[in-house]
């Protein structure tokens, strides 16, 4: 039988914070959780959009714990702020779904610390909050990491000297390069972090072909994803990433996305992770680089 969201086991008392849950799969995903039970904090830049979006979700789940705190994870002191206020108000955090993203941004920009927009925000911004985050999640028992890649992530190996647009800046290049990043850091922290007692789970997941805002930037991409044999809505999408969060058969380092034809729309499984992203040596090396372009030393 196909994994559902009816299968995402009971979600009481757990803490959630979903980054850019104000729109698209991450949205659903803190839908879902916050029907099921679970305290969710919607981390996202644009204060409307954030607050519009908890009283969507209060629609479909009137006793929803949830509330909007601003993030932006293009700058490391909106990274710092939130982190800040967070730990000064909990005790423990059970997940932290690494799910904000931009995609195919056209033309060169660049983070309010100087990054190429999409390295900056869809990695090194999250490689930042889960730092600043990472001393909770380890004394909160069986909590997770889910962190939010792509099938992009097989579009180039990671070429270290061109992470910032140095040489040339390339959309597609620029967004598998983050894609790859995610992976590898994933994996990495997994490796650093994961005890015997299991009190951390490091995962992944990809949403596939799924019909988001993501795809602004690539107006040829919505037209061909308008056709339901070749793209899902966003709540079959998030499947994936609840499958990471949630269900009780996954280990650190899993990598799951849609199970259908290509990974490109169907229930949630186990998904293709390519050798530049098993690369350990690699996975090591953006851990330094992002540590050093960061601040985030992940010191406990």
């Amino acid at each position: 039988m196909a994994w559902s969201e009816k299968d995402v086991p009971d979600q009481t008392g757990r803490l959630a914070i979903v980054t850019g849950a104000n729109s698209g799969i991450g949205l659903e995903t803190a839908r879902v959780l916050a029907q099921k039970g679970a305290q969710v904090i919607l981390a996202c830049r644009n204060k409307e959009k954030g607050e519009t979006a908890c009283a969507d979700i209060r629609q479909s789940a009137p006793q929803a714990k949830i509330e909007f705190q601003p993030l932006d994870l293009a700058s490391l002191e909106s990274v710092k702020t939130f982190a800040e206020n967070y730990t000064a108000t909990h005790q423990n955090l059970d997940l932290l779904i690494n799910n904000a993203g931009v995609m195919m941004v056209p033309s060169l920009e660049r983070t309010a610390d100087g990054f190429e927009r999409q390295f900056g925000t869809n990695h090194l911004g999250h490689f930042a909050l889960t730092g600043r985050l990472l001393a909770l999640l380890l004394k909160t028992e069986n909590s997770r990491i889910v962190t939010v890649s792509s099938i992009m992530h097989r579009y180039s190996p990671m070429h270290f000297d061109n992470l910032d647009a140095e040489r040339k800046y390339s959309p597609n290049r620029a967004y598998g390069y983050s894609k790859l990043a995610n992976l590898l850091f994933m994996r990495e922290l997994q490796r650093r972090y994961h005890t015997e007692k299991g009190s951390l789970l490091s995962t992944a997941a990809h949403p596939g072909s799924t019909r988001t805002n993501l795809q602004q930037y690539k107006p040829s991409f919505q037209f061909f994803m308008s056709f339901p044999f070749v793209a899902q809505d966003p709540p079959a999408g998030a499947l994936p990433t609840l499958y990471a969060a949630t269900a009780g058969d996954v280990s650190g380092g899993d990598y799951f996305g849609p199970g259908g034809p290509f990974e490109m729309t169907g229930p949630p499984a186990k998904a293709y992770m390519s050798k530049h992203a098993r690369n350990d040596e690699n996975a090591k090396r953006l851990w330094e680089l992002s540590e050093q372009r960061t601040g985030a030393t992940y010191a406990i």
